[in-house]
């Protein structure tokens, strides 16, 4: 069996295929979001926070292969099958046929495009921070369909039924892991405490 990869690992292989500012500060957050989730469901945090950092390896060169590619570079470096599924498996329905089946790929599959939503909606905020952030805010972006609309709201649905939970628990611990690397996604703002 591949050995796990470290955190520094999975960062400099993300650095190698990804350079646009926007796609790193997505990857950490999806991160950040990851390892709240795992610690709240006493899960292995450092897996799932890797796995939320490298799931969009790809997208940067490959859009048109986006998850595919994604495998083939983690089986070149040897990645342990459990992360490559569940990086392929965040593309369910829209990219691969991988179906989420664990707890942790139905996270990464929920919170991917939910965190361009809490993202979009603390940056119009006057703070433009994550750290006052609260759940109605985002809910009430969400029936804007014109605002953040690339963010496909039926895909954070879907998400939040296969976990069993309601959509503003999602919003809640998204916007909660988030604030954890508020500093590195650029979403600190100019809160005053």
């Amino acid at each position: 069996m591949s050995q796990a990869p470290t955190r520094v690992e999975a960062f400099d292989l993300l650095k190698k295929y990804n350079s646009t500012e926007s796609l790193i500060k997505h990857a950490l957050a999806v991160e950040g979001v990851m390892r709240f989730c795992a610690r709240k469901r006493k899960a292995d945090e450092e897996k799932w926070g890797i796995i939320g950092l490298i799931h969009d390896l790809d997208y940067e060169q490959f859009p048109d292969q986006h998850c595919k590619k994604s495998e083939a570079i983690l089986r070149e470096h040897d990645w342990p099958e459990e992360y490559i599924r569940a990086v392929v498996s965040h593309g369910w329905g829209i990219c691969t046929d991988v179906e989420p089946q664990s707890e942790m790929e139905k996270v990464l599959f929920a919170i991917d495009e939910l965190t361009g939503l809490v993202t979009t909606t603390a940056l119009v905020r006057p703070s433009k921070s994550v750290l006052d952030l609260k759940p109605k805010s985002v809910k009430k972006k969400w029936k804007d369909k014109r605002f953040a609309g690339g963010v496909d709201r039926s895909i954070i649905e879907r998400g939040a039924e296969m976990l069993g939970v309601q959509v503003s628990d999602l919003i809640l611990d998204t916007i909660m892991g988030m604030q954890e690397v508020a500093e590195q996604i650029g979403l600190k703002g100019n809160v005053t405490e």
